[in-house]
């Protein structure tokens, strides 16, 4: 029986591997075609596709489980769960993968893009420059087209020539940046605020004017402290939650 073919991703040692994996193997499983298994390798192979031992494997395995993801059946393997929920929490322990995940299993909409003048918020970023590449998108659920977020990105034109708009509809703005474009991406600081929902915003997501929804603005930055791409982004307050954890070791 045909099994489904997990992304492959590079491992970051400073955090743990077996939720590096379980997110990229997330991400892998809600942005599957319809037309994908849904058996998945088994322990052994997934651990040597991803470079980590078995009981990693496991535990980042059993974060699947527990979501709702997959199930496990002793001697059959481990399948898809198809009817899966794809709009539950993701917790976001600080790596690349983890914000992929966490977009994953929804359809996107490019609504506007082209130069633009870089806006009052995110000029700090952009001090050397007087024009960005901008870029409009809406976000819903894949399954019951209930609109989740819209986002705003401003990149650095010379990245932006090399962008696809239809790798845009298909996956996030820093997965294309590291893995089409290959910008070297060092780090990305996240500030998530609660705000009340402006007319755009009400109108995209279809909530009421004032509701509560989350304020997110991520800004990327390369190995020399440039920074690459401002998101600023709004998610319905009923759709999403952030957690952070911080290891006192």
């Amino acid at each position: 029986m045909t099994s489904f073919a997990p992304d492959s991703i590079v491992l970051n040692r400073k955090l743990p591997l077996w939720y590096q994996v379980s997110q990229s193997l997330r991400a892998s499983i809600l942005g599957r075609s319809p037309r994908d298994p849904l058996r998945l390798p088994t322990e052994e192979q997934l651990a040597g596709h991803y470079g980590v031992s078995v009981l990693t494997m496991r535990q980042a395995l059993k974060e699947l489980e527990d979501e709702g993801l997959i199930t496990r059946h002793r001697r059959r393997g481990t399948f898809i769960e198809p009817s899966a929920r794809r709009g539950s929490p993701v917790r976001l322990l600080g790596s690349v993968d983890a914000i992929v995940a966490q977009q994953s299993g929804m359809t996107t909409e490019l609504l506007e893009h082209g130069r633009a003048p870089v806006p009052a918020e995110a000029a700090e970023y952009f001090p050397d420059l007087a024009e960005a590449a901008a870029y409009h998108r809406l976000r819903s659920d894949a399954e019951t087209g209930e609109p989740t977020n819209h986002a705003r990105n401003w990149v650095r034109p010379e990245l932006a020539d090399r962008i696809d708009l239809d790798d845009l509809v298909r996956w996030p703005m820093t997965k294309v940046l590291r893995d089409v474009v290959g910008a070297d991406i060092s780090r990305i600081t996240d500030t998530v605020e609660a705000r009340l929902a402006d007319p755009e915003t009400a109108r995209l997501l279809q909530v009421p004017l004032l509701s509560p929804i989350l304020h997110y603005t991520g800004v990327t930055y390369d190995g020399d402290g440039r920074v690459l791409d401002v998101a600023v982004i709004h998610y319905r307050g009923d759709r999403f939650s952030f957690t952070v954890t911080l290891d006192a070791t």
